[in-house]
């Protein structure tokens, strides 16, 4: 059994998607520090030809809290129209507007303050879209022992789950070494996305936007082969 493990993240980019459809089960963090500066609640768009951030108003709390933890403001719903409205003019002569619209305004408009809720829910949203029909479970929802850290808690999940190759993101290349997951039985791959270029509004292509970028510009069967374009490389020994 193949899976994968990340955070919870809103409308995030292509290898997101193609990490969750690599694998046979995807385990999504609740129980994980929020961090005011990543990209739990925030994205961007393609506005004006120019990368464009939007971001999910939060209520004010403790940067301590996990994900679960955090909650959409109580005027939430006032600012996340206007992120529509954003979305709105961004996208209004895309190819694909009229049938992403609807799906993104519905995922936005969710009436759901727990954050962690409110971004499951636009994952498992667009997963439906993508016809991605990869299992998803809740982090906290494994029996393990959830104050271990890092690497030792990655190994945890894969062990609770039976899991046979652990696929994380390029990124993590120096957090977890190939010796270590070998002890549990466990192969260890990075997947590293090629990112498809794609007719946007002007010549210049802009990368790594959100996936509402891709959904806009492209049909569903593209983005299935978009799905696809990634190299999966082996892991690296602890030296």
């Amino acid at each position: 059994m193949t899976l994968a493990i990340m955070q919870p993240y809103i409308f995030p980019y292509i290898g997101y998607w193609q990490l969750i459809n690599a694998v046979d089960t995807f385990v999504v963090y609740d129980n994980i520090q929020f961090t005011k500066k990543g990209w739990v609640h925030r994205n961007n768009i393609l506005l004006n030809n120019k990368r464009t951030l939007f971001s999910i108003p939060l209520k004010k709390d403790s940067d301590y809290l996990n994900v679960i933890d955090r909650s959409l403001s109580d005027g939430s719903e006032k600012e996340i129209k206007k992120i529509l409205s954003k979305i709105k003019t961004a996208y209004k002569k895309a190819p694909y507007y009229e049938d992403i619209y609807p799906l993104i305004s519905e995922i936005l408009l969710y009436k759901e303050k727990n954050l962690f809720e409110y971004i499951y829910n636009s994952i498992r949203k667009v997963c439906e879209y993508l016809n991605i029909e990869t299992k998803i479970i809740i982090s906290s929802t494994i029996d393990i022992d959830h104050s271990l850290k890092s690497q030792e808690k990655v190994i945890a999940i894969n062990k609770a789950l039976k899991s046979t190759q652990y696929i994380n993101p390029i990124g993590g290349t120096e957090l977890y070494k190939k010796n270590n997951f070998e002890k549990e039985n466990i192969k260890l791959n990075f997947l590293e996305s090629d990112v498809p270029q794609y007719k946007q509004f002007n010549d210049e292509f802009i990368p790594y936007l959100s996936i509402i970028d891709i959904m806009m510009f492209n049909s569903k069967n593209e983005i299935k082969e978009m799905l696809k374009q990634f190299t999966l490389k082996e892991g690296k020994y602890n030296v």
